[in-house]
C-alpha cells in the first residue's frame, strides 16, 4: 500500500509542532531545574568520552589532508589556518551532533518509549500534567547545553590534534601554525559553530522525544522507535547543516588571505 502525501508529511509536521511547543513551553511553564540537571549530567556521562575519542581522529585527518594539500600548493604556512577553519566550521559541530544524536537522542527515545509502554505518559495526562512540559522541555534544553559544551571540546581537541600532526608529525613550523589562526578564521566562525551545535542538540532531543512518545507495539516497538529516531536525526542534522552553511556564506563576509 502506497503512502499518501498526508502520511509522508505527518511525521515531519508533528516534529516541527513539538519543536514549537517545546520552545513556547520553555518560557511559559515552570522550569524543571532538577530534571534539567539530571538530564544534563546523564547526557554528559554518555557523550563525553566518545566525543573526546572521536575528536582526535577528526583533527588528525583534517590536519593530514590539509597539510598535504597546502604542501603541494606551496602554502604550508597556512596549514594551521585551514585546519582550524575546517574544524571550527564543520568538523566540531558535526562530530558532536553525531554523538549527541546517536547516544543522547537514542537514550531519550528509549526512556520515553519505556514510559509510554508502562502507561506513565497516559497517567500524567490523566493527572493534568503535560508530558511535553514535564519531560521533553528539560531534556531538550539539557541536550542543547551539552551539545554546545561538546562542540567546544571537539574544537579544542581537534586543534590540538591538528597542531600535533602538522608540527610534530609533518615537521611544520609551530610559529606559522599559531600565527595563521586568524588568517582565515574569525569570530563569526565561532558563532556559527555554536549556533550549529545548539540547533543540532535541540533537534536530536526533539526527534528522540517525539519517537519515544509515539512508540507503540511493546518492547519491539520501542526498539524500532530508537532506530528510526537515530536515522531521522542524522538526516535532519545534515540537512540543517547544509542550510546554515549556505546562509552563512550568503550573508557573512569571508576573510581573505
Amino acid at each position: 500500500m502506497g503512502l499518501s502525501p498526508a502520511a509522508v508529511l505527518r511525521g515531519p509536521g508533528q516534529v516541527a509542532g513539538m519543536s514549537w511547543d517545546v520552545a513556547k513551553l520553555t518560557f511559559t511553564t515552570k522550569f524543571q531545574l532538577r530534571e534539567f540537571v539530571e538530564q544534563a549530567w546523564f547526557v554528559t556521562s554518555v557523550t563525553l568520552m566518545p566525543t573526546i575519542l572521536i575528536s582526535i581522529p577528526f583533527g588528525a585527518v583534517i590536519a593530514l589532508q590539509v597539510g598535504n594539500l597546502t604542501g603541494q600548493l606551496g602554502a604550508q604556512s597556512f596549514a594551521g589556518a585551514t585546519a582550524v577553519l575546517a574544524t571550527v566550521r564543520e568538523a566540531a559541530p558535526i562530530a558532536s551532533a553525531l554523538i549527541i544524536a546517536g547516544a543522547a537522542g537514542s537514550a531519550i527515545c528509549s526512556d520515553l518509549g519505556a514510559r509510554k509502554m508502562r502507561e506513565e505518559i497516559d497517567a500524567m495526562e490523566v493527572l493534568g500534567i503535560d508530558p511535553v512540559a514535564r519531560l521533553v522541555v528539560p531534556r531538550a534544553l539539557a541536550t542543547l547545553m551539552v551539545a554546545v559544551l561538546m562542540n567546544g571540546i571537539v574544537i579544542t581537541a581537534g586543534i590540538a590534534g591538528g597542531y600535533f600532526f602538522t608540527v610534530i608529525v609533518q615537521g611544520g613550523s609551530a610559529g606559522a601554525f599559531l600565527a595563521s589562526f586568524t588568517a582565515l578564521a574569525s569570530l563569526p566562525d565561532i558563532y556559527v559553530s555554536l549556533i550549529k551545535a545548539a540547533t543540532f542538540g535541540y533537534v536530536a532531543a526533539i526527534v528522540g522525544a517525539y519517537k519515544g512518545l509515539s512508540a507503540a507495539g511493546g518492547p519491539s516497538g520501542v526498539g524500532r522507535a530508537v532506530n528510526e529516531s537515530v536515522i531521522l536525526a542524522f538526516m535532519l542534522l545534515f540537512s540543517i547543516n547544509a542550510i546554515i552553511t549556505a546562509l552563512y556564506f550568503q550573508f557573512v563576509p569571508q576573510s581573505g588571505l
